[in-house]
């Protein structure tokens, strides 16, 4: 079985097992709707979308497209198309992060509260997690232990990150 075979699965499978309802199209993993509620403390609270998803043979190394089936009024989707979260959603979290509803406390007080030390924490981290040459290195160790696990719990190192200075 190919690692992006057993990825999908892995994946998929934990969506399955998730809060969230899932339906398989034609017991296919590869294309499927989620309900998707609307987060609380939003104008979106009260609603539940129906997504549609599919994942390419490629995934993880070819992004997923996701779409809402119901309609949305948000500035950032666009009701007709398929959209992809790696080219509107990631990119937006990644150039926007929000420090006053973290998922990370620590990365959110230091941002906060010493702009400059999070941005050198940041580079660090891509420097030593998100280089081409960390990715590729990830990814030659994943290929040897092949392992399920999700790449990115192959690139934490808790023993160094443990020990970065604030």
């Amino acid at each position: 079985m190919s690692s992006p075979r057993r990825r999908i699965e892995t994946d998929v499978m934990k969506l399955l097992m998730s809060d969230y309802e899932v339906t398989l199209v034609n017991d296919n993993m590869q294309e499927f709707y989620v309900r998707f509620p609307g987060p609380d403390d939003t104008p979106f609270a009260d609603g539940f979308w129906k997504v549609h998803v599919e994942l390419p043979d490629q995934y993880p190394y070819k992004s997923p497209s996701i779409g809402f089936v119901n309609k949305i009024f948000h500035p950032n989707i666009d009701e007709i198309h398929m959209i992809n979260i790696f080219e509107v959603f990631l990119p937006q979290l990644l150039r926007y992060p929000n420090p006053t509803d973290p998922l990370n406390g620590e990365a959110a007080a230091l941002m906060m509260r010493d702009p400059t030390t999070y941005e050198a924490r940041v580079k660090d981290y891509v420097k030593r997690f998100a280089s081409k040459e960390a990715y590729e290195a990830s990814n030659d160790s994943d290929s040897d232990n092949e392992s399920d696990d999700s790449s990115v719990a192959s690139l934490s190192d808790d023993d160094e990150t443990q020990n970065m200075d604030m």
